[in-house]
């Protein structure tokens, strides 16, 4: 991967900063954005990254990085689609402005996105597009309306370009896992005790592990390593799949 360039967004953290690790381990140059500026600057700095403050939840945020991108390292090869926030509440208290917020960031930006680097990949005849979806893209869980609306959105947006994209050399997969010890994880702990009545340790033992074989939190290096695996050419017949790396979540 060392001529290829690739944009892993929330890649300040968790999963994302997971990704841009192992893509730039195989000698890619990642350009990381994030809307946490400090951090994203410390770890670019860390492992050799380009970073990108942006607000994704905007137009303007997904095609600023788009263009920065272009500008800084002349093409892209590479989208990862991570950003992502959570809310947990009951239908009919959940704020309809955390809804738009996270529908525009977890489904309207990976459209966006996706939508401004496809010219290069096109002209490239080749490209990787991997968005990191969740195992609530397959399934649904109670208090969480807007976070599994838009992963629901995701499988089908993951779907339709890898048919749209297949005769440009394009694949098009996203990543379903269950839950993972990220910052974005331990912040649904304290919500999820206020919505369940229950300690924050129950939350883990009793909904986050409850319907798992395997009885553990994922490592976001895990993930990291799927996304590698994506972009390499062992899955260049891979597309339009949905990867379920979900502790035995869907099984049953």
């Amino acid at each position: 991967m060392s001529k290829k360039v690739a944009i892993v967004t929330g890649a300040a953290s968790g999963i994302g900063l997971a990704a841009a690790e192992a893509l730039a381990s195989e000698g890619a140059q990642v350009v990381m954005a994030d809307i946490n500026a400090e951090a994203v600057e410390r770890e670019a700095a860390r492992i050799g990254g380009l970073p990108f403050r942006a607000d994704l939840s905007t137009r303007e945020g997904c095609r600023g990085l788009v263009d920065f991108a272009i500008e800084q390292c002349g093409t892209v090869s590479i989208l990862v689609n991570n950003a992502g926030i959570q809310h947990v509440a009951p239908i009919e208290e959940f704020p309809e402005e955390k809804w738009n917020l996270i529908i525009n960031l977890m489904l309207t930006a990976p459209f966006l996105l996706t939508k401004y680097v496809w010219p290069e990949l096109q002209k490239n005849k080749w490209g990787r597009v991997i968005n990191i979806n969740s195992v609530h893209g397959l399934r649904a869980s109670p208090f969480k309306a807007a976070y599994i609306s838009a992963k629901h959105g995701l499988t089908g947006l993951t779907k339709t370009a890898a048919l749209e994209g297949g005769e440009y050399g394009i694949t098009v997969n996203s990543i379903c896992p269950a839950y993972v010890r990220t910052p974005l994880v331990d912040g649904q702990l304290a919500d999820q005790a206020k919505t369940h009545n229950i300690s924050e340790t129950e939350v883990i033992e009793q909904i986050m592990l409850k319907k798992a074989a395997v009885k553990r939190l994922i490592e976001p290096a895990e993930i990291g390593t799927l996304v590698k695996y994506l972009c390499s050419d062992a899955a260049a017949c891979m597309s339009g799949t949905c990867l379920t790396i979900d502790c035995g979540w869907t099984a049953c």
